[in-house]
């Protein structure tokens, strides 16, 4: 057993892809026997700290300003930020955590660094694309922050990344050393755990055949490309419509861009969805497609394999990692919207080999279920804390190694 801080950048009830993660993450590390806490930021760095019980878990939220450049905001952000750690400091000698892991560096990866410094903490550390596709691009604006992760990075015990290619990144532009980090994939509940419904279909989305798309509606999710794709097929090819899920500042720009390259009629933007409808509007599409301009993981391709469905995904980031194109995925060049548009009217065109490329998906989503996942940082844990545990390092994921070091 270990006692684990866990320090993700958000938390449910807010909603993203880092809140569910660490969610599931901090759940399956307790069904396999660990202790675990979750330490999080607010958004609004003013608000009060405030502690709850979610989920059976003790989650703690704190302000976590970063230092400002003007007066008036260093000194605010110093007193709540010193204010912060010594509440940390209570948090460690209460709970008597052995390891602080960080999900997704922004803030709380600097308290946990500073943190890790005061107490003598192992420090984890977890990349999870956040350097590539924060959408305020805020690890190129703020040299604070770019100090503070490659901080982290020299003085952790080990370092994460969710791809080999969000991990090159840390080496390339962050200055990890390379050999000294460790690909480990997301995962996917393969269940309906905790009372969470089988799922329901969006209203909107019964009765027609449709490809789905979904994620935050910004620029590098690439929804506009898809769109391209899309009014580039053959007319009478186009068999099914395009569902393009989800919420963001570039929603209008496509709604004008369906317009523009007349589909609009085809094309339909449900806005953001619940886990149970992502889970039905899932299971119910013909095909799921990622086009992201650029991509480091892809939890949806997981989702998707886990609802049966047949995948398209962008070959730029970490998919070309995972999904083995033209067994259990289609890998395609966003950019290539003659090739995108052929790909896609292929899979329209022949049920069959929909249905097995569907089905591989189906069978290989087992590796990345969450206790294998889980698993795989608790051999970690181990290291760090000088607890080594017998036996074989779990199979599953992606079984590659980088620079030396096992990893999947």
């Amino acid at each position: 057993m270990t006692r684990i801080a866990l320090l993700p950048s958000s938390y449910p009830p807010s909603l993203g892809g880092v809140e569910e993660l660490s969610r599931h993450l901090a759940l399956s590390l307790v069904d396999a026997g660990d202790q675990v806490e979750v330490w999080t930021s607010l958004p609004d760095d003013a608000a009060p700290e405030t502690a709850e019980i979610r989920d059976g878990l003790v989650v703690r939220r704190l302000p976590m300003p970063l230092p400002a450049t003007n007066w008036p905001a260093v000194r605010r952000t110093a007193i709540t930020g010193t204010r912060t750690l010594r509440s940390l400091r209570r948090a460690v000698a209460a709970f008597r955590p052995e390891v602080l892991h960080v999900q997704c560096f922004g803030p709380n990866g600097a308290y946990a660094t500073a943190l890790s410094g005061l107490s003598g903490l192992p420090l984890v550390i977890t990349l999870q694309g956040e350097t590539l596709m924060d959408d305020a691009d805020i690890f190129e604006t703020s040299r604070v922050l770019r100090s503070a992760l490659r901080f982290g990075m020299r003085g952790a015990s080990v370092v994460t990344a969710c791809s080999t290619f969000t991990l090159a990144d840390a080496e390339q532009r962050f200055g990890l050393v390379p050999g000294r980090g460790t690909v480990i994939p997301n995962g996917v509940a393969l269940d309906d755990e905790r009372g969470l419904g089988a799922g329901t279909a969006p209203v909107g989305l019964l009765g027609r055949p449709y490809i789905l798309a979904l994620g935050r509606v910004v620029e590098k999710k690439g929804f506009d490309l898809l769109l391209e794709a899309f009014a580039a097929m053959d007319p009478g090819r186009r068999s099914a419509d395009l569902v393009v899920a989800g919420a963001g500042p570039a929603l209008e720009s496509l709604r004008a861009c369906a317009a523009a390259l007349g589909v609009a009629g085809q094309v339909h933007f449900p806005g953001r969805l619940s886990r149970d409808e992502v889970t039905g509007a899932m299971a119910g599409a013909t095909l799921f497609v990622m086009p992201s301009r650029l991509e480091p993981f892809g939890i949806v391709v997981l989702e998707a394999w886990k609802a049966g469905t047949a995948v398209v995904a962008t070959v730029h980031g970490g998919p070309p990692e995972f999904v083995h194109s033209g067994r259990d995925g289609v890998l395609v060049d966003p950019f290539d919207t003659a090739a995108f548009a052929a790909a896609l009217e292929l899979l329209l065109d022949d049920p069959a080999r929909r249905r097995a490329i569907a089905l591989a998906g189906h069978q290989r989503v087992r590796e990345f279920g969450w206790p294998t996942i889980a698993e795989r940082y608790r051999q970690l844990y181990a290291g760090a804390t000088g607890s080594e545990r017998g036996g074989s390092e779990p199979s599953g994921g992606l079984q590659h190694s980088h620079q030396g070091e096992p990893v999947s």
